[in-house]
């Protein structure tokens, strides 16, 4: 097999800009709000304001977000209904986005209303807990890795995936090492690994670990105050108002309860890594103050063949802050590992 190429760092930054947005001050409103009518009044405001934009499309770009070609209700193992999404060119090659800590699959909107969908078959879903997918509160469906990987191995079969490229961000690293650690790699073509968790401890967790401990808090005006600050230290430039109210939408579909069940887990994956035959790209943003660069020198020291690629002036979110970098380098990578 040919060497894929080593890829470089990008110096090219993207600007963002943007006033505060009309969720946000309804949120903040709440959150000052002294009378208890006053904070029943805004607290009102503010579900409402997210339950509709929780089906709008995260745009931060002047064009409509594609509609899927087929949408999927996929049962897992366990019992749950996971949410599949197809896009793109049916006859393509094939990818598979997994999002991260309470996030959804329109996470990855710039991938697949973009360049990609012209030559590639996409598949996103919404992971068990999230987005419109099953959300049981029993902390039995979240916290052991079979279940994750049974989740994995279900939208592959049930979307008749032959050999996808697996693209994990963040949380979705560990869900494809727990596939691994059930399956191996023979049924993949490669994996891409992007702002992957794959060993959090004192020397990969950013400053951004208060924030996401606080987003399990019962407390909603806490809940909601933490997952703006999280969002907010996910880029390294500030996201446009309606690229925030977008994500703060997706964000709060997600139940605490459910993300204390995430945040409560084990990671034993370097074995599994180490297993690894297959491609392996390892993309992070420099400035990354989610998971710190130190955890994709980790990855790429495990997986000896594992390629990295590190985005000056980005944070936590590669695909979304530098998107036509990182759309060219998966194509390429899809290409070379099939």
């Amino acid at each position: 097999m040919a060497a894929f190429p080593q890829i470089g760092f990008d110096k090219s930054e993207n600007a963002f800009a943007g006033s505060e947005s009309p969720t946000l001050i309804i949120v903040r409103a709440r959150l000052k709000a002294k009378s208890r009518f006053d904070r029943i009044l805004t607290n009102a405001l503010a579900i409402i304001a997210c339950l509709a934009l929780s089906s709008a499309p995260a745009l931060g770009q002047s064009q409509a977000v594609a509609r899927p070609l087929k949408t999927f209700k996929v049962q897992t193992p366990d019992g749950l209904f996971i949410a599949v999404q197809e896009w793109g060119n049916a006859d393509g090659l094939e990818v598979l986005f997994i999002h991260g800590f309470s996030q959804s699959h329109l996470s990855w909107s710039r991938q697949f209303s973009g360049e990609l969908a012209k030559s590639f078959r996409l598949i996103t879903y919404d992971i068990r807990g999230h987005g419109t997918s099953d959300k049981p509160l029993d902390a039995l469906f979240y916290r052991d890795h079979k279940r994750w990987a049974g989740e994995l191995k279900a939208v592959m079969e049930a979307t008749k995936l032959k050999k996808p490229v697996l693209v994990g961000w963040s949380y979705g690293g560990r869900i494809i090492a727990e596939y691994l650690m059930e399956y191996g790699d023979k049924n993949i073509g490669g994996i891409h690994f992007v702002g992957a968790f794959l060993k959090i401890d004192d020397q990969t967790r950013g400053p951004a670990t208060s924030a996401v401990r606080k987003m399990a808090s019962e407390s909603l005006a806490e809940n909601v105050e933490n997952t703006i600050a999280f969002l907010k230290y996910c880029t390294a430039q500030p996201l446009p108002a309606d690229e925030l109210q977008t994500m703060l939408a997706y964000n709060m579909v997600v139940p605490a309860k459910i993300r204390g069940h995430l945040l409560n887990r084990p990671e034993l994956y370097e074995d599994a890594l180490r297993k690894i035959t297959v491609p392996v790209l390892v993309s992070h943003g420099l400035e990354d103050r989610v998971a710190l660069l130190a955890v994709a020198r980790y990855t790429a020291s495990v997986i000896s063949h594992a390629r990295t690629s590190f985005y000056a002036a980005v944070g936590h979110m590669p695909f979304w802050e530098d998107t036509p970098r990182f759309n060219r380098e998966l194509a390429a990578f899809v290409s070379h590992s099939n």
